[in-house]
């Protein structure tokens, strides 16, 4: 069913989002429902939570995914949950009997010759025009109506005696599958769902699964595994590309401070700032009551660059005063934190109140982007804020360290000073 929503002004501001999660609430359990979802998104992103069960028995792993389903109904915020497994339509399963192996009849030549009853055996092709006519054998259609036609079959064996069906196959009615669906050779079924992020993030659902519920489904569904697919999965794949190129990332930072600083040791002490606003990310998160999800991750990632610049504007001041001034490192030390404290400081407090609109906007269009917002956001301030004191102090303790006298030649005149 497709609904289309009056224009904004006249529906009372209410959003598509807020039309969709209201029908659901007001829609009633449906009987024998295969899927049930509602969405008002024009483009999806795919599901919040996908989760894959992998086995050779189907049956023992639909268990398994209504067991699962039931584990994610307890979680209030999750809705739409449903799994891929479908029951197709009902059918005969036909097996050779252990005894009328011994007379040489295999399962192929059953299925073959029960196939060539019912459906039919291709005796030639004729061709008329420019069509292929095939001429297919089989039994009159009087004879293929009903599942007795079946009990009324003989079967050729090898040595050509022909023998009732009811003698040498046993057959069974049971549900088949519409679908099987395979990842590297295993059958899978998934059962997915999606979170109301404004109240949960998924991925505190998933590791809640993975810790408490999956052991316990695993060992009571024997010859099940459980894992991460869609999105949970390529966001674990993306983690893993961030963490080889962010270290490369750190690589050039660094190479790119050592050349114009003409130091190995000084980048390290600019880059000091890194950790901490990490820290300040992470504080930032607990402060606003957010989960750290992979957008988080993001933002980190890109804070990497930005924390450092506060740093280098120290250090840069401090080299050029000793070097131009000619004052002792301590002297340039101090006269760094004062004179940079200001730009520092407005730099980092603008950077924070840029992005302050985005942590603090509740919409749940832009609510995967916030924990990016956050992590900048608290990231630069907390770091700014350690900067200021780190690394004047970092800056002596090298220098402490390299052996070189804390006094320079001093300049005589106060007015130069």
């Amino acid at each position: 069913m497709s609904i289309t929503l009056l224009p904004h002004g006249e529906r009372g501001g209410m959003t598509p989002k807020e039309a969709a999660r209201r029908w659901r609430e007001l829609t009633p359990d449906i009987p024998d429902v295969i899927e049930k979802s509602f969405t008002a998104s024009a483009v999806s992103l795919g599901e919040d939570i996908n989760i894959q069960i992998r086995g050779k028995d189907l049956e023992v792993m639909s268990e398994a995914a209504a067991a699962l389903t039931e584990v994610l109904s307890s979680f209030d915020a999750i809705y739409d949950i449903s799994d891929s497994y479908r029951a197709g339509k009902q059918e005969l399963v036909v097996r050779v009997r252990p005894e009328a192996e011994s007379l040489g009849l295999t399962q192929a030549d059953l299925g073959t010759q029960v196939r060539h009853a019912f459906y039919g055996a291709e005796a030639q092709r004729v061709q008329r025009g420019r069509d292929d006519m095939r001429i297919m054998v089989r039994y009159p259609e009087s004879d293929r109506r009903s599942l007795d036609n079946y009990n009324q079959l003989y079967i050729r064996l090898p040595n050509g005696a022909e023998v009732p069906i009811e003698t040498v196959a046993s057959a069974q009615l049971s549900a088949g599958n519409a679908t099987i669906r395979r990842v590297d050779g295993q059958r899978t079924i998934n059962v997915t769902a999606y979170a109301d992020r404004t109240r949960i993030a998924p991925e505190s659902v998933l590791r809640l699964i993975e810790s408490q519920h999956i052991p316990r489904l695993e060992s009571e569904y024997p010859g099940t595994t459980f894992s991460l697919a869609g999105e949970a999965e390529e966001r674990a794949s993306a983690l893993s590309g961030l963490a080889r190129t962010s270290l490369l990332a750190l690589i050039i930072i660094y190479t790119l401070l050592a050349v114009p600083l003409k130091s190995y040791l000084q980048p390290l002490v600019v880059m000091a700032s890194i950790p901490f606003g990490f820290i300040g990310a992470v504080l930032g998160h607990f402060i606003l009551g957010y989960d750290l999800v992979f957008f988080s991750i993001l933002g980190i990632v890109a804070l990497s660059g930005v924390v450092i610049n506060a740093s280098l504007v120290l250090v840069d001041f401090i080299n050029k005063r000793r070097l131009d001034v000619k004052l002792s490192v301590t002297e340039a030390v101090t006269l760094a934190g004062v004179s940079r404290f200001r730009p520092i400081f407005l730099t980092s407090v603008t950077t924070f109140v840029g992005l302050l609109p985005l942590m603090l906007n509740a919409d749940l269009a832009t609510a995967p982007f916030v924990p990016l917002a956050v992590s900048l956001g608290f990231g630069v301030i907390f770091a700014t804020s350690v900067t200021l004191l780190l690394i004047p102090a970092l800056y002596l303790i090298l220098h402490d360290l390299s052996g070189s006298p804390k006094n320079t030649t001093k300049i005589d005149s106060p007015a130069e000073r």
